[in-house]
């Protein structure tokens, strides 16, 4: 079982620091397999300073209230790859490799600038103001209800990447995913809903 050379974490609150360091040990091997996918533009995908914090941009370029939930299709889950068993300081995680269903609670951190135009657990480029989540054992790709039960705010994001590795926390949101919520101030409670294929396909998923 491969293990993930993990990096000391840098508190950075109000801002959680991702889970997603794992991206580092992981972007050379997805870069040379020509697995990532390109930012707009035809940027090269950035590499991730380990000793860089991570939290919100200065300014944002829009509302991010206003960014839409990410509109869930069925997608085949790949075997291997990001869905393989991996180990993140000596903890050993299995991801799902079938369309199941998934309901947990727990802790909602997020990341933003530091990994933002940087690969993800699945090759693709992490967008911070997309509506996307990082997930431990949630297979790659999966969409997800997410819902803050203090406030009843609900959020669908696209799950692409792997983290987070702290005791305690289900999920790691991108920037306006957090927004939306209303957790991104701090860690956050959250309630996580994987939604099937056979969700997607009938539409019970829209509530």
């Amino acid at each position: 079982m491969p293990t993930v050379p993990a990096r000391p974490d840098v508190p950075t609150l109000p801002r959680p620091r991702t889970a997603a360091f794992l991206i580092a040990a992981i972007a050379a091997a997805l870069l040379v397999a020509g697995c990532s996918t390109a930012p707009k533009g035809g940027q090269r995908p950035r590499r991730v300073d380990p000793g860089q914090r991570d939290g919100a941009p200065a300014s944002w370029p829009f509302d991010l209230n206003q960014v839409p939930d990410a509109q869930p299709r069925v997608e085949p889950i790949r075997r291997g790859g990001p869905n393989k068993p991996y180990e993140v300081m000596g903890q050993q995680y299995v991801p799902m490799t079938a369309d199941e269903p998934l309901r947990e609670s727990g802790l909602a951190s997020w990341y933003g600038t530091k990994f933002h135009g940087a690969p993800t657990a699945s090759g693709e480029i992490y967008d911070m103001y997309a509506m996307t989540a990082a997930h431990p054992t949630m297979p790659l790709p999966s969409y997800a209800r997410v819902r803050n039960p203090i406030n009843g705010r609900e959020v669908i994001v696209r799950v692409n990447d792997r983290g987070p590795f702290h005791p305690g926390r289900i999920i790691d949101l991108s920037l306006s995913a957090a927004v939306r919520l209303g957790v991104a101030g701090s860690v956050g409670p959250v309630e996580v809903e994987r939604l099937t294929h056979d969700d997607i396909r009938s539409g019970r998923w829209q509530r």
